[in-house]
């Protein structure tokens, strides 16, 4: 039957999500029974797309990009796909009415990995955040307001804020091993292996910027999605507090963390202002 396979194929969404991420996977636990599934179907196909380009070095990552990015725009043409991975994400794709073109971005952002390691102007790299951060949110936004266009429409521009965010955040987070063991560099006009005070102050600022009007869109959110995404907000908010007080050489040798422990503290705080309204 094809419920057993799409209960399956959901299975491997969920469980891709859980090992892949314990902060997403506890904001997502946050959101709603009614939309949650959705959420892990998208985020396991993200995650498989990134993992191809960042991880299977061993691997012809272009041979398998290609035979994934085929299967992927079959999936979305047939509804449904023997990669349980691509069912599921064709399943929330067609529900919610997710554009093409969303997907589109995505999978150009993510073959822009394949071969190109530095961003030198500003208008390329919007145009990958746009494509890896901007176009996601879009997806879930699609997710949260269940086809309320007007309601979409009114909160496009802050979810692609948020999204940059969440992705500049990781970019700086992930420094060191982008530029040692992928050499990348995102940050345009930036000389990674000399990043000072200056520079980091400068690209946190752009973030705090682009959290503050992400902000303002997560308390317009339906409260099926309200908490789990301000759980998000607020675990990379306290991320980039932390990068903001780790000296720039640092950040070049490691990689930061939230604890497990801090993480419950914010989830605690988080849950406190929600139920309080003070979002």
């Amino acid at each position: 039957m094809k419920s057993i396979f799409d209960h399956v194929s959901h299975s491997c969404s969920q469980t891709v999500t859980k090992t892949y991420s314990t902060s997403f996977t506890l904001a997502t636990k946050m959101l709603s029974r009614s939309i949650r599934q959705d959420i892990y179907n998208i985020y396991g196909f993200v995650r498989f797309a990134d993992e191809i380009v960042d991880s299977f070095h061993d691997y012809d990552k272009e041979t398998l990009f290609n035979e994934f990015e085929s299967d992927l725009y079959l999936a979305l043409e047939r509804k449904i796909s023997l990669n349980p991975i691509l069912n599921s994400f064709q399943e929330t794709y067609h529900k919610y009415g997710i554009e093409k073109h969303m997907v589109e971005a995505f999978m150009r952002s993510m073959r822009t990995d394949l071969h190109k390691t530095t961003y030198l102007t500003q208008d390329e790299y919007n145009t990958y955040i746009y494509g890896s951060a901007d176009v996601v949110g879009l997806m879930c936004l699609k997710v949260f307001v269940k086809g309320d266009n007007e309601k979409y429409n009114h909160l496009k521009n802050s979810a692609m804020h948020l999204g940059s965010a969440f992705q500049k955040v990781n970019f700086l987070r992930d420094l060191k091993s982008d530029y040692e063991d992928l050499s990348r560099t995102y940050f345009p006009n930036t000389d990674l292996s000399k990043l000072d005070e200056t520079s980091k102050i400068l690209i946190i600022e752009e973030i705090e910027r682009d959290f503050a009007i992400g902000l303002q869109g997560i308390k317009e959110l339906p409260i099926e999605a309200k908490f789990g995404v301000f759980t998000a907000y607020r675990y990379y908010s306290q991320l980039l507090k932390k990068l903001k007080k780790t000296p720039a050489l640092q950040i070049k040798n490691t990689r930061i963390r939230v604890a497990n422990y801090k993480k419950i503290e914010l989830l605690t705080r988080s849950y406190v202002k929600y139920q309080l309204n003070l979002l």
